[in-house]
Order: C-alpha cells, then sequence, then structure tokens
C-alpha cells in the first residue's frame, strides 16, 4: 500500500485523476513510518523508499526494502533502488545513449507539437 507524508486527500486525489480504483492509500504523517523505514532524514526530508511486507495470519513482518538509495551511486548516476520497478529507465537503460542527464520523469508533459 503506497504511504504519504502529507494529508491522506491530496493522495485520494491524486489516485482517482489515475483511475487507481481499488489501490488502498495511507498517509504516514500522524506516525513515525517514515522514520521508522529509513524514508525521512533526521531534518524531516523525505526520501523515496519501498518496504514489503508479508502477512502470514495474524502477523506481519517485513520482508524487503529499497535500502539501496543509500548506497554510493556512480558520477552524474541517480539512485536505482527501486529500478526493477521503473520501467522507463529501464528501457533507457537498454540504449545506446543510456539515461539522459538532462531528463526527469514527470507526472505530465506539455505537449511539445499541437495536434
Amino acid at each position: 500500500m503506497p504511504t504519504r507524508r502529507g494529508a491522506a486527500l491530496y493522495a485520494v486525489d491524486f489516485a482517482q485523476e489515475r483511475g487507481w480504483r481499488r489501490l488502498r492509500l495511507l498517509s504516514s504523517a500522524a506516525n513515525g513510518y517514515n522514520r521508522d523505514y529509513h524514508a525521512e532524514t533526521a531534518q524531516g526530508a523525505q526520501r523515496p523508499m519501498m518496504a514489503v511486507f508479508h502477512r502470514d495470519g495474524d502477523v506481519i513482518r517485513h520482508f524487503w526494502s529499497s535500502e539501496l538509495f543509500y548506497a554510493p551511486c556512480d558520477p552524474g548516476q541517480d539512485p536505482r533502488h527501486v529500478g526493477s520497478l521503473e520501467p522507463v529507465w529501464n528501457l533507457l537503460d537498454l540504449t545506446r545513449e543510456g539515461r539522459p542527464a538532462d531528463w526527469d520523469e514527470q507526472l505530465s508533459y506539455a505537449t511539445a507539437h499541437p495536434a
């Protein structure tokens, strides 16, 4: 379940805009989840982390986290801690030019050429 530090209402609006009707969204604004799972610095800055939990009967256990966010990156490269879940970057890795140094994925893009 995706979590975010801010208000849950923003996350719900964001999900509805994308047609995510069956995805349960949670807010971590009123608890220590982000700190506990290394998704927040001591100064309160938010980090893009992913955690996987496994339910076994009544017990929920932490199974995996994307701690590679904190591993050193190659010069000029961004962290690749959830790279296997980011298909755009994986496709760019297969091109001769690789990942563009001056491009970041966006939530939406302006139309370059009017139809």
